[in-house]
């Protein structure tokens, strides 16, 4: 069999052969690349439900300060930590300043797992893994999803 040599003018492009060869290494390169981005999603979503946590707990841990030096008003008899969450970002009055309002969070954040607002929230009497909160302050949040993290551990133990 003889080499056709250069193609006429009216036969450019590909055959048939080239086109599936090219076509299946396509799709061996897209069956690597979608695992690769549905873990870099998932790495997004709890580097972003780390930080959520971190700037809640952050608030707490200042509203507790706040409460601790006596420039704000907490109810008598508790530990001084905030009733709610919205506590937070609505503020309280600052002790001897009746004008001024003191604000520890901007909003309350999505959890990024869940897509809600919904966070869970323990008291300081509650055991470090209790899932139900007895209302009277909040001490810790947690995210409410059932999730299991890249880590191995769950969502809400983070």
């Amino acid at each position: 069999m003889a080499s056709r040599g250069p193609r006429p003018a009216g036969e450019a492009g590909f055959t048939l052969i080239e086109l599936m060869v090219t076509t299946a290494i396509m799709l061996i390169l897209a069956s690597v690349a979608l695992p690769l981005a549905r873990v870099s999603i998932q790495e997004h979503k709890e580097a972003e439900l780390r930080r959520d946590l971190r700037e809640m707990r952050d608030a707490i841990d200042r509203y507790k300060d706040a409460a601790d030096r006596n420039q704000i008003k907490v109810k008598a008899g508790t530990d001084g930590y905030p009733p709610t969450l919205e506590t937070l970002v609505q503020g309280v009055p600052l002790a001897g300043k009746p004008g001024e309002r003191i604000r520890f969070l901007r909003k309350i954040p999505v959890d990024p797992m869940t897509g809600q607002k919904n966070w869970g929230l323990r008291c300081v009497q509650d055991p470090p893994d209790s899932t139900s909160w007895c209302g009277e302050d909040v001490f810790d949040v947690y995210s409410q999803s059932t999730g299991i993290g890249l880590n191995g551990t769950p969502y809400s133990s983070w």
